[in-house]
């Protein structure tokens, strides 16, 4: 008859009644052990967990952590292996016991650990020798002798990064058992989260870097572009860079004789290579352009200096002159680059092509004298040129821009002054919400000279032409120099001063027309709205407060909010209401 335990009665509450228990003694015997186990095991995995949170050095957390995965294992050693090489190689990071093994490499699928890995799966080795993928070179060299080998994978949703491998468990029998590697699966699960936590950051980190490093260079490039001159200016220029940073570039200066030089280069490759050599082009443009006097021969000086320092198979092609405004004469030369176009009389467009391989190839192909000069007359048209992001710029069709329809855009704006003839092709370009397609440049040069910008134009009073007023308001303020946002505001200000007009003045719609002129001089625009209706009571339109206006009567708000000024005028002869409102430009940029 077998030796019944002994057995201890206890109580529990069950329906209002006690029940008697059993419990056999030495089941609870083991329980405070277990729990005990069970606590510092949870201790262990928090404290490593909160060392993996807070720390800043992961390479020295990780040592931390094999020391005490392995001290408490109750390993003669321990290991952490991770990936690298694309995953071909593993290298130890950290490791402790009488040996250390810090930095050594193997392959991948090399040896137990190794095995551990391309499996992903942790195992128990209770006597290497009877492992044939048991390594012993590692024994070899350092005098160790491996015994037995627990080992654990450390990977994150089936992404593998490495194993930790503990060595040689002490105590009478030497061998690792299932609680042991459960454990160190556990622990190798933390681990490897942090380590992917740990990459991520710093991933983040350089990104942040990167990012920082862009904006800084971008800033340096926009300092290189000149300072917008006068609208009446004869020369203007616009840039638009497709990243970050641009490898387009243009400049333009006054020399000490009234005369004014001027460039525009376009840098082969992308990113910050380019962006470089792009400084570097423009900077030694404007060093030198400031004391010759032929273009030709400054590019040439230019191209030998890129050609001795510039990395191996970049190059800038180039255009750069000189124009004198008392003889309306421009001087120029071109290195490989777009043909700039003369606009004639009869809107005929004449190409100037290069004769001369882009700075930066070669030095032998570039006569003595320089580059090849041309000379044009602005009195004759103006002159544009641009990069290679104009003419393949993608427009919202998908279809390419090309040479024909920048002509058409000029041959269309040629009465406009000279910035919103060269806004008219970006923006024609520039639009969507998608990437562009390559950076956008466009100089151009005009011995013409024009007044303010001006827009005048009848509409119906009827709901129905808004729409239309707005499509065609848009694209003429933002070819003015205007920014999107600032367009979005003063088409919704016109848009609510035109409904005002339809519904109060005219009473709904009607055949009468509403005029709308707008005129912009230097930072101001000037917007003119005129009906033709019987005059109407000035304080009855002029905002209320907010607690007092009714359903659809917030338009005056938008107005007065959106403009710097509002008035409402007397017109100079015959009947109706004339409202004036003025736009200060770039003050909220």
């Amino acid at each position: 008859m077998p030796l019944n335990p002994t057995v201890a009665i206890v109580e529990k509450q069950e329906n209002g009644h006690s029940v008697a228990m059993t419990r056999s003694a030495t089941t609870a015997e083991h329980i405070e052990p277990e729990k005990s186990v069970i606590s510092e095991q949870l201790s262990l995995l928090a404290e490593l967990g909160r060392d993996f949170a807070t720390s800043l050095d992961i390479e020295v957390t990780l040592e931390r952590a094999v020391e005490r995965i392995t001290s408490y294992v109750d390993a003669e050693g321990g290991a952490l292996f991770l990936l690298q090489n694309e995953n071909t190689q593993l290298r130890c990071e950290a490791s402790t016991g009488a040996t250390d093994i810090t930095g050594i490499e193997l392959a991948s699928d090399h040896g137990i650990v190794g095995r551990c890995v391309q499996t992903n799966t942790g195992e128990i080795v209770r006597d290497v020798s009877k492992d044939k993928s048991f390594d012993g070179s590692v024994d070899d060299q350092t005098g160790f002798t491996t015994k037995s080998i627990l080992c654990a994978p450390l990977s994150v949703n089936e992404e593998k990064i490495g194993a930790i491998e503990l060595i040689n468990k002490r105590g009478e029998s030497g061998l690792f058992d299932d609680s042991d590697l459960q454990l160190l699966e556990v622990l190798s699960s933390s681990a490897a989260l942090a380590i992917v936590n740990a990459r991520m950051a710093a991933d983040l980190v350089e990104q942040e870097k990167m990012r920082r490093e862009l904006e800084l260079a971008a800033e340096i490039q926009r300092n290189l572009l000149p300072i917008a001159p006068d609208p009446n200016s004869p020369i203007f220029g616009v840039n638009i860079p497709a990243r970050t940073v641009s490898g387009d570039f243009f400049d333009f200066f006054e020399l000490e004789d009234g005369r004014i030089a001027f460039c525009l280069g376009d840098v082969s490759g992308k990113g910050m290579n380019a962006a470089l050599l792009m400084a570097k082009t423009a900077s030694l443009y404007r060093c030198l352009g400031k004391t010759s006097d032929r273009p030709g021969q400054l590019m040439a000086h230019i191209n030998a200096e890129i050609c001795e320092t510039s990395t191996r198979g970049m190059f800038v092609t180039l255009v750069g002159g000189i124009y004198d405004p008392k003889s309306k004469l421009v001087r120029l030369a071109n290195a490989g680059h777009e043909p700039p176009l003369h606009h004639l009389a009869g809107n005929k467009f004449l190409a100037i092509e290069a004769e001369a391989p882009p700075v930066g190839i070669t030095t032998l192909a570039v006569p003595d004298d320089g580059y090849v000069e041309v000379e044009v007359s602005l009195a004759d048209g103006p002159l544009y040129i641009f990069t290679d992001g104009v003419t393949e710029g993608k427009l919202t069709d998908g279809s390419m821009f090309e040479l024909a329809g920048v002509e058409k855009l000029l041959t269309e704006n040629m009465d406009q002054p000279l910035p919103f003839r060269l806004n008219s092709v970006v923006n024609e370009i520039n639009r969507g919400d998608g990437p562009l397609h390559d950076d956008i440049t466009i100089l151009g040069l005009d011995a013409a000279t024009f007044g303010d910008l001006f827009l005048d134009f009848d509409i119906s009073a009827q709901a129905s032409e808004l729409k239309p007023t707005r499509d065609r308001l848009g694209p003429w303020l933002r070819n003015s120099g205007i920014s999107i946002a600032e367009v979005k505001d003063i088409v919704l200000a016109i848009d609510e001063a035109c409904q005002n007009i339809i519904r109060h003045a005219y009473g709904g719609d009607s055949d009468e027309k509403i005029n709308l002129k707008i005129t912009r001089q230097a930072d101001k625009l000037l917007i003119y709205l005129r009906d033709f209706a019987a005059p109407v009571d000035v304080e009855a339109i002029k905002p209320r407060e907010l607690e007092d206006v009714k359903p659809g009567g917030l338009g005056t708000h938008f107005i007065t909010e959106i403009m710097d000024e509002v008035d409402y005028l007397k017109p100079d002869e015959g009947a109706g209401n004339l409202m004036k409102m003025v736009k200060i430009i770039g003050k909220s940029q």
